[in-house]
């Protein structure tokens, strides 16, 4: 029985241990190197990689910048996507239409996106600036501000997950039995609020941990935006891990150098995770 458990797991367990542990023991191995693109041979220079990345000052710079950005799209995608599940799912219409207009930019590629918001965001032309000249309010040059580069990055993060989180959301109000809402009304809890607070948001709790884990790793691994609207700029003012791990590894051929950063962005990604969990997972009620 057990021979015939591993014989039937066995393609997974080696299809899971190629795509994912090899690949990730193989740039821990490479972190530890000055190996470069095209180089036939490579020296072990141990942690130097590491020294030489907490000691450069645009990784620090990228580093916090990430922070700012997952700060900014986590909370921002999570309680967005809540409260337009909240209102579609109390209409009566239209409610595969409003669905289907809040998930359009989750299934568009994010490259052929990125070039309407840069359209849009034209300091001259474009229609943000337009619509805030005509309301009376000061325009920017949005993309190309140290100031305003990277909040507006974030919303516009915002906007690509929004309709995941908005459809998850919408899975887990369809999961809430009606009858609890009815003994609440029954219980003189008729507001919508105490509804909310009482009924909708504890039974919620499993869908929450599980967004803002996934749009946290999302936003961790933001990359395309960055590279098609600033290229990291002005200034360094809007770049992330990803993007400085692309450059150091794919432009300056630095294998080694951009494999450490790889290495500091998984320990990111798996902390974050342990974090949302063991944190948000003691106030989760699970049916």
């Amino acid at each position: 029985m057990t021979l015939a458990g591993l014989g039937l797991a066995g393609p997974a367990i080696v299809f899971l241990l190629g795509l994912f542990l090899l690949p990730a023991v193989a740039v821990i191995f490479v972190a530890l190197t000055d190996w470069q693109f095209g180089a036939v041979s490579f020296s072990f220079v141990g942690l130097d990689n590491y020294r030489e990345l907490f000691a450069d000052a645009t990784f620090r710079v990228s580093l916090v910048n990430t922070a700012v950005y997952v700060l900014i799209v986590v909370p921002g995608t999570t309680l967005t996507g809540l409260a337009i599940a909240l209102l579609i799912e109390s209409g009566n219409s239209c409610r595969s239409f409003y669905r289907a207009i809040h998930f359009l930019p989750f299934m568009a590629t994010i490259t052929t996106m990125a070039i309407v918001w840069e359209a849009l965001l034209h300091p001259t032309m474009g229609l943000v600036n337009q619509l805030f000249a005509a309301a009376g309010l000061p325009t920017a040059n949005w993309l190309r501000n140290e100031n305003t580069v990277l909040p507006v990055l974030g919303l516009i993060g915002i906007w690509q997950n929004l309709g995941y989180a908005m459809v998850l959301f919408l899975a887990g109000l369809k999961r809430i039995p009606q009858d609890l809402y009815d003994a609440a009304d029954v219980d003189g809890a008729d507001l919508w609020i105490d509804r909310l607070r009482t009924i909708t948001l504890p039974l919620l709790g499993p869908v929450s941990v599980f967004v803002v884990i996934v749009v946290s790793l999302k936003a961790l691994e933001s990359f395309d935006a960055v590279k098609v609207l600033t290229q990291g700029g002005p200034g360094h003012a809007s770049e992330v891990l990803l993007y400085t791990l692309y450059r150091e590894s794919f432009e300056y051929l630095r294998a080694g150098y951009g494999a450490a950063i790889a290495v500091v962005l998984l320990g990111l990604v798996v902390s974050l995770t342990l974090i949302n969990t063991l944190i948000m997972d003691r106030k989760v009620h699970y049916q």
